[in-house]
């Protein structure tokens, strides 16, 4: 089977339409903004064009498919939102090719026993500070985290769900029982540099870093620029550029070659160019494959801050938006995937993600799989993101070929009959 990829092109151009800005070339389908929940329902529509199955659950998630909703199902997908001037293929990649793979089989195999579902997961790109389509597909929301959750912009999840004609607490509701579920893979773009640089096809990600997101607020004291003396300022500016600069040194004392610390949005306040900044508001995002890990870095920017506040003479407060920890994925798929790709002759590696995916919570819940293809130059969540068509075209088939595997084999525990003697090749191509 090879999948069509004029048909995936054309339904990735046609979401692409959504959100797109020509003043930036950016894509903004903030998660539950008004764009977000046009694409939504514009892939319901195409799907039932289809005669596919389709359905929103309480967190927003977007069904389609083929096969009774009672049976074990193999699950594929991504997300549709975007971060502000995110990329073409940015998760919305993931989702159509699901929707090419349910066509493609269907076309080739109409008979087919196994059910195969699709979806479009709902805000996963952590506005809320979470992954709230996959968080509630896979059990692990509380009501308590529902009501207080909110953005960096102290907007409350619930409001903006509620403007959408969505309950919030309805999201509790869209678990899916494990026995409903057969595996879950998911297709996506690399966003960084290794596959790009070593000129290979296919990643087979081992596993998913884990990611923790503060929001921290020094304190100080607003002034005038031209008469408080240098001495005398309590510059909230100064404690967030210490923190900056300490940054590389916590990585390198607590840290690994994988880990990772970002200072990404910033408010300084009052924000005026000739007035001591009295308060610095902004996010911390850190990472590793290394759940201990990543809490000695959590602490190292605990201490260094209290240290840095008592220097400015800065009062330091921090509110811990989420905690997710790195999550393998599962071997079985892992090694099923590898199988796939040398089957169809493409350069791949065995590799880790370091950016979060809807695969670290599914894998919790059931066999959870990811494939990347390369981002031109590993560039991500720019409107300069982009990937060649070839490489869109072999992840697509390489998803494909894993989830008709799965599908044909009546036994999932038998989807490799020699699993494990390959483990050791790294990159065979």
């Amino acid at each position: 089977m090879q999948i069509n990829l004029e048909r995936l092109q054309q339904n990735l151009h046609d979401l692409n339409e959504i959100g797109y800005n020509p003043d930036d070339r950016g894509f903004y389908r903030i998660g539950f903004s008004d764009a977000d929940m046009q694409g939504r329902h514009w892939l319901m529509e195409r799907a039932r064009s289809l005669d596919l199955d389709t359905y929103m659950d309480g967190a927003g998630n977007v069904f389609f498919g083929i096969g009774a909703r009672d049976k074990p199902m193999i699950l594929m997908g991504s997300h549709i939102d975007t971060v502000p001037a995110g990329g073409y293929f940015d998760g919305s990649l993931g989702a159509m090719a699901a929707l090419e793979v349910i066509e493609t089989m269907r076309e080739h195999q109409p008979e087919l026993d196994t059910p195969i579902w699709g979806v479009a997961t709902a805000e996963e790109e952590g506005r809320f500070g979470g992954m709230l389509g996959a968080q509630a597909m896979s059990g692990k929301l509380t009501p308590d985290w529902l009501q207080e959750a909110h953005d960096a912009d102290g907007v409350y999840l619930k409001d903006a769900m509620a403007a959408q004609g969505l309950d919030v607490m309805k999201a509790l509701e869209a678990a899916i029982p494990t026995e409903r579920l057969k595996a879950f893979v998911e297709l996506h773009i690399e966003q960084g540099p290794v596959l790009f640089q070593k000129d290979l096809q296919i990643g087979v990600v081992e596993g998913i870093s884990g990611v923790f997101k503060w929001i921290v607020h020094l304190k100080g004291k607003a002034d005038h620029a031209g008469t408080a003396p240098m001495d005398m300022r309590s510059d909230a500016f100064m404690g967030l550029a210490d923190f900056a600069h300490e940054i590389e040194r916590i990585i390198a004392e607590n840290g690994t070659d994988k880990s990772r610390i970002t200072v990404g949005k910033v408010e300084l306040k009052p924000g005026h160019p000739h007035t001591v900044p009295g308060e610095a508001i902004f996010t911390i995002v850190g990472r590793d494959m290394d759940n201990d890990i990543m809490t000695d870095l959590a602490n190292a920017c605990r201490r260094a801050l209290s240290a840095i506040a008592r220097k400015h003479r800065l009062m330091f407060e921090y509110e811990q938006v989420s905690w997710l920890a790195p999550k393998p994925c599962s071997s079985r798929l892992v090694d099923l995937i590898e199988q796939q790709t040398k089957q169809r002759g493409y350069s791949y590696l065995r590799m880790p993600s370091g950016a979060g995916h809807d695969t670290q919570f599914m894998s919790e819940v059931t066999d959870a799989g990811l494939i990347f293809i390369p981002s031109i130059n590993g560039v991500s969540h720019a409107p300069d993101e982009w990937s060649h068509w070839h490489d869109v075209e072999a992840g697509t088939n390489i998803l494909l070929d894993t989830v008709a595997a799965i599908a044909g084999d009546s036994d999932p525990n038998a989807w490799l009959h020699t699993r494990g003697k390959e483990n050791g090749d790294k990159n065979s191509q």
